[in-house]
């Protein structure tokens, strides 16, 4: 790989897509205060610290985002707060396109906010943020695997009856384990007759490689969130990588910052691994005010931890483009008008030295 280095003022500049990232994973521990606060939830400022404090093993974050829906997240206006927020914050590092995660059954369940004004204050952040910041947004409601199948089609449902141009397709997370690709084949399904994109988290918490064939082959997702444990079958991987199937990968994805040993964390981490079999990935932040990252510096870690030169990087994003939800026109125009952005931006980076 090559090994020319970029500054972070360079990593900084360059245009980037978010595909990968959870509301709730990005609420300001400020603003976290103010709701807990409000709300009264039982919750000390401690307990507030502890969540917000990503040591060497890191731990914790679904805790965090199942206490906001449960205490914290009360009306459709925080929803707006928060959504808002999260784009400001991604377009200060020149996030231009973010697709982003929101699971809708802890919210109607849990917060008590139906599915419709739920939408339409996170789709009315969108527009603010673009209004305000440049950066354009797309909602992705994702399935709590957690819950029911029949919440999930329920879900989908909602989704449906909503449609709304800024809101894609589905996803699905929370924890992998014990809840494989299989149990919501239905919800999947519905999705793709109605017309809508689909992408799954398979592969995360060390769940074998099969989790993510059945999300390509039998829920036919778009893309694949993490995915890491493709590398496990050389020859699926393959098939992956013949099909252009897009990997959005996280460098602080807490399962291998806990299970691989600190000196050999970036060296055998899937995510060094996955392009040396033809796989395409894009990084992104997940979870950025829980993890401590920024999509600058998610960046930087794919050079700084993983290795990855210039060119590398320059592919990268432009997987993020191929795998966006977006029409195709728009799709070409801004190819075209990132690599001229990027290739400028690395001349200046490199006459800077």
């Amino acid at each position: 790989m090559p090994h020319s280095v970029l500054s972070e003022h360079f990593l900084r500049a360059m245009p980037k897509a978010e595909l990968h990232c959870h509301l709730l994973g990005t609420v300001r521990q400020a603003t976290f205060t103010d709701l807990a606060r409000r709300a009264k939830a039982p919750l000390s400022s401690e307990d507030i610290t502890a969540f917000y404090t990503r040591g060497e093993k890191p731990v914790g974050v679904l805790r965090v985002l199942r206490a906001l829906d449960a205490w914290l997240l009360k009306t459709p206006d925080d929803l707006h707060r928060i959504s808002y927020e999260y784009l400001q914050d991604a377009a200060a590092h020149q996030v231009r396109y973010a697709e982003f995660f929101w699971n809708p059954t802890g919210t109607v369940r849990d917060s008590g906010i139906p599915y419709a004004q739920a939408q339409a204050a996170i789709v009315r952040a969108i527009a603010d943020a673009q209004a305000d910041c440049g950066i354009i947004g797309r909602l992705v409601p994702a399935i709590d695997r957690e819950a029911t199948p029949a919440e999930a089609l329920q879900m989908v449902g909602w989704l449906i009856e909503h449609r709304h141009p800024d809101v894609p397709g589905i996803g699905i997370d929370y924890r992998e384990v014990d809840r494989p690709p299989e149990l919501f084949v239905e919800a999947y399904a519905a999705a793709r007759r109605a017309g809508l994109k689909t992408t799954a988290h398979a592969g995360e918490f060390g769940m074998p490689w099969s989790n993510v064939q059945t999300a390509v082959e039998l829920l036919k997702v778009d893309r694949i969130d993490h995915g890491y444990t493709v590398i496990d079958n050389p020859a699926f991987a393959r098939q992956c990588a013949e099909r252009g199937i897009v990997f959005t990968v996280v460098p602080t994805n807490s399962y291998y910052l806990r299970t691989l040993a600190p000196e050999r964390w970036a060296l055998d981490h899937p995510i060094r691994q996955m392009p040396q079999l033809g796989l395409r990935i894009h990084p992104n932040t997940d979870d950025p005010t829980l993890h401590h990252v920024t999509p600058t510096q998610a960046w930087l870690m794919m050079q700084r931890d993983f290795g990855f030169g210039a060119d590398d990087l320059r592919g990268f994003m432009l997987n993020g483009l191929d795998a966006a939800w977006i029409d195709e026109g728009t799709r070409r125009q801004w190819r075209s008008e990132w690599s001229a952005s990027f290739d400028a931006l690395r001349r200046n980076d490199a006459e800077s030295v």
